[in-house]
């Protein structure tokens, strides 16, 4: 009996079906579909899940438009997903919004709103445009973050941190964006220049107290942890490990000339007899002492000093440093390649054992001195830098020791001297001087200092926007005068609001559990899903969102709310969408809209190209051509279920039989492919299968069944991108309810020999065409095809084993009698040497031709017989070989 939800998905199949032959309205079916969707709840996730499955894509800025990076992005999270759930899965798959942030508020600005008017009119357009583009999702999980109800926990969780010691307020060095008027984290701060990641203006550096989420604690972990990482991409963990940057090595200290001890730290304490100068970061301590009485290095500091040019430059100070080592006295510079943030800010320069320092020597007219030699051969310090590990020379009473052993004595010998471990990571900066962001929920009192909001005062919530220069909420006078929570007298609230990273740092355990009103997230549901199996976004957030989520899910574990210390199990990063070779952006005027390929084309067709164009690690070429080969595609294959009918009454077996393999082949092979996320390679088979099935029916010869079978596969292959047409097809084949339903096509047989059937074929069918166009066959009338002699499967078998072929070979009596043939063909195989590959039996080579003929008859309109070798002619099986049989083709 059909049911009420059937009877409705019976009319949205008609508005397809009954377009006239040809073709196929694409907005009323995707218009109707995605109504169906909705009112059957299709991918709401469970509340317990049973074999659960997280997909995710990065949930995108609000800008106010899609762009071809989103739609590229969510077609790949929307087609895994929709393949897992047709796999039986419970799949979570949910979306959101990164609405807080300085761009908005500069939007507002420009349009004279505010930022949260012109936030939520960019959430209501990005949500409608993701609905026409088909995207399962489940709404009724959305979160948005500049909501109190999501930001409130955003304060929660910065309170658990500090009380877990994990936040610092604490004068520091800021990279301070002045278009901006913001504090940047050293990750949004931009190449060699030093640029804004917003705006690329120069960033420059300035002291204020900040409020610190201290990432470095969990350093080692972080970066240890990165090996376990599998599932994400090299690039990506090697990102991660060089930003971390941990270094092995120890500190010492140099006695400046009226100056006292300085510290530095070295990987190569090993070289330190070769030490010829001792120098300074512009910003050092020191150099601002030795700056205040000497006008050269004021000036320099002030004028010249310059970290970012490719010329490295520097100022004798004429002062001395003494080396501990040797006790010589050693010029000190105050020069710009020495960075403040980077070890102490103060270095021991090696000129024979570093490129840098060596550089810095020849230009200063500096001695050069080797320390250390290489084990075997000889090192000239005076033109390279040697910077391997070695042994020690003119290092006294070392000489000798390796590398490694040299710089264990060491430590042990120089008092100043210990063992050391540095990390170029810096502890995350969180405070910025904005108005569009969370809060941070602390307030200053005169007598009780920095006190946090009580959690029933939580959410604080923005004021009413004003628009101003500096830090608008510090301009709030209303919002920003409060009471102390501890003694209850007069205290100003924190105006500084976060980093908009903290949002997105755990955004995705709010899905789990978006509606508790009593903590972030209920720590069982968030173990129901987590970790996120599947996440999708872009590279360019290798090292700020991807490591701050990394070290907000480790500290939530040490506070026992979730079980797992990594949230990201596979890691895909997408590549770009191109046009023309470029990159698709405003400035350029080269965007293409997504709004307008689904008014000309369709949901489907955008989804359809955008997945067979590349790997989703690879940028590609939007083309217009691309667009319209996919929109033509699915005209053809709505086309061709429309068109199917009964079949022969006679249908060939040979021809049946091969279709039906590909059938299976196709199952196995697309499914792999899914299973990797190798969407245009499973695409790839499916085309191809639907081009089979095409010919097979216009054969003439076709059996019904097999042609619905293959139908049936293509479109539940092809459905978790191309959802909107498969829908209807399916309906169209005599199914009900939604394609999902219908479950995942699966294959009976062992399809192992397949993938070498397949290639033998296609290799013969491309023999014959080269052969038809060099001959210039202009009418073939007969192709005969000739698998190889069984003594020649018998020899490569012998091939792929010995190290000597033809000793091999020809010590074989039953070989020898065979003479020249048998040595000819050994001594091919051996030629070939790791080239040799298996191939199928005889009788299976022939019975795979056997099966295809169909299809070489049919391109060329000629008989084909396929021939053992004992029943052809001598001259014809002489040139067959395994896995390439002879053919002969007549006119």
């Amino acid at each position: 009996m059909e049911t009420v939800r059937d009877a409705a998905l019976s009319d949205v199949a008609k508005s397809m079906s009954q377009q006239e032959r040809g073709g196929f309205d694409h907005t009323a079916v995707e218009e109707k579909w995605q109504e169906a969707w909705a009112d059957a709840d299709a991918f709401r996730a469970p509340e317990d899940p049973d074999d659960a499955t997280y997909v995710l894509g990065m949930f995108p800025y609000t800008s106010g438009n899609l762009h071809m990076g989103h739609v590229r992005n969510y077609t790949i999270t929307d087609a895994f997903a929709r393949y897992r759930r047709a796999r039986g899965d419970d799949v979570l798959h949910p979306m959101g919004w990164d609405s807080f942030g300085l761009p908005a508020e500069n939007a507002a600005e420009e349009r004279d709103t505010n930022p949260r008017e012109w936030t939520l009119q960019c959430i209501d357009a990005m949500r409608e445009e993701l609905v026409e583009m088909g995207f399962g999702y489940d709404w009724e999980r959305e979160v948005t973050t500049c909501d109190p109800d999501y930001y409130r926990w955003n304060q929660w969780l910065f309170k658990r941190f500090r009380d877990e010691g994990l936040v610092e307020r604490k004068a520091a060095e800021v990279n301070w964006c002045p278009s901006c008027e913001t504090v940047l984290a050293d990750e949004q701060v931009e190449g060699e220049a030093e640029l804004c990641w917003r705006c690329d203006t120069p960033v420059e550096t300035r002291d204020l107290d900040q409020w610190f989420l201290t990432i470095t604690d969990y350093a080692d972990e972080l970066l240890d942890d990165i090996d376990d990482l599998e599932g994400w991409p090299d690039s990506v963990r090697e990102m991660q490990r060089n930003w971390i940057g941990r270094q092995e090595g120890a500190t010492v200290e140099f006695e400046v000339e009226g100056h006292g001890p300085v510290e530095v730290f070295t990987t190569r304490l090993d070289t330190i007899h070769g030490a010829t100068f001792f120098a300074l970061a512009p910003e050092h301590e020191v150099t601002e002492a030795i700056a205040a009485e000497n006008e050269d290095v004021a000036h320099y500091v002030s004028e010249v000093a310059d970290p970012d040019s490719d010329e490295k430059t520097g100022v004798d100070t004429g002062l001395t440093a003494t080396n501990p080592a040797t006790g010589d006295e050693i010029p000190v510079y105050v020069a710009d390649f020495v960075l403040s943030d980077v070890g102490t800010g103060a270095l021991m320069a090696v000129p024979g054992h570093d490129e840098r320092d060596h550089e810095f020597a020849a230009s200063h007219d500096i001695p050069i001195e080797q320390v250390v030699a290489p084990e075997d051969g000889e090192a000239d310090v005076s033109e390279a830098a040697y910077t391997e590990d070695g042994v020690l020379v003119n290092s006294g009473d070392y000489d000798g020791l390796t590398s490694a052993a040299a710089r264990e004595e060491l430590v042990a010998d120089l008092p100043s001297a210990a063992v050391e471990t540095q990390y170029r990571l810096r502890d995350w900066g969180v405070s910025r001087q904005r108005y569009w962001g969370t809060p941070i929920p602390m307030v200053h009192c005169p007598d009780c200092g920095y006190v946090p909001v009580p959690d029933e005062d939580l959410p604080v919530e923005l004021p009413e926007f004003v628009s101003t220069t500096g830090n608008p909420l510090d301009a709030a006078e209303e919002w920003k005068e409060t009471t102390c929570p501890d003694c209850g007298g007069p205290a100003e609230r924190e105006t500084d609001t976060m980093d908009t990273f903290v949002d997105s740092s755990w955004y995705f355990l709010r899905y789990t559990d978006p509606d508790n009103d009593d903590v972030p997230f209920d720590a069982a549901r968030a173990g129901d899903w987590m970790p996120v199996d599947h996440y999708v976004g872009g590279v360019e957030h290798a090292v700020m969102h991807l490591l701050y989520a990394r070290f907000v899910t480790k500290a939530l574990a040490d506070l026992e709310m979730v079980a797992e210390r990594e949230p990201f199990s596979e890691l895909t990063t997408q590549g770009m969408v191109r046009l023309e070779g470029e990159k698709m952006s405003k400035s350029k005027g080269n965007v293409v809209s997504p709004a307008r390929i689904v008014s000309e084309y369709g949901a489907d067709t955008a989804r359809l190209f955008t997945l067979s164009a590349a790997q989703p690690e690879r940028d590609f070429d939007w083309t217009e051509r691309g667009v319209e080969s996919s929109h033509e595609f699915l005209q053809r294959l709505a086309r061709l279920v429309a068109d199917a009918g009964d079949g022969a009454a006679d249908p060939d077996p040979d021809a049946r039989a091969y279709v039906e393999r590909e059938i299976d082949a196709v199952v196995d092979s697309a499914t792999a492919e899914y299973e990797e996320m190798r969407f245009n390679r499973a695409l790839r088979e499916v085309r191809e299968l639907v081009s089979l099935v095409r010919r097979y029916r216009d054969a003439g010869s076709h059996d019904g069944d097999t042609v619905e079978r293959a139908l049936h596969a293509v479109v539940r292959l092809l459905a978790p991108v191309a959802p909107h047409v498969c829908e209807t097809l399916w309906r169209d084949l005599g199914e009900s309810g939604f394609v999902a339903e219908g479950g995942w096509p699966s294959v009976d047989v062992d399809t192992t020999a397949y993938e070498a059937e397949r290639a033998l074929v296609e290799q013969t069918r491309e023999d014959v065409r080269d052969i038809v166009e060099v001959a210039g066959i202009e009418d073939p009338s007969e192709v005969r095809i000739a698998v190889a002699p069984e003594w020649k499967y018998e020899i490569l078998q012998i091939a792929l084993d010995a190290d000597d072929v033809m000793g091999a070979v020809m010590s074989d009596p039953d070989f020898r009698e065979r003479g020249e043939a048998a040595a000819d063909y050994a001594q091919d195989l051996a030629a070939e040497g790791q080239g040799l590959t298996d191939t199928l039996a005889p009788a299976d080579e022939r019975a795979a031709l056997e099966r295809a003929t169909w299809l070489i008859e049919r391109e060329f309109d000629a008989a084909v017989t396929v021939l053992a070798a004992e029943d052809a002619a001598d001259d014809l099986a002489a040139k067959a070989r395994p896995g390439r049989p002879a053919i002969d083709i007549r006119e």
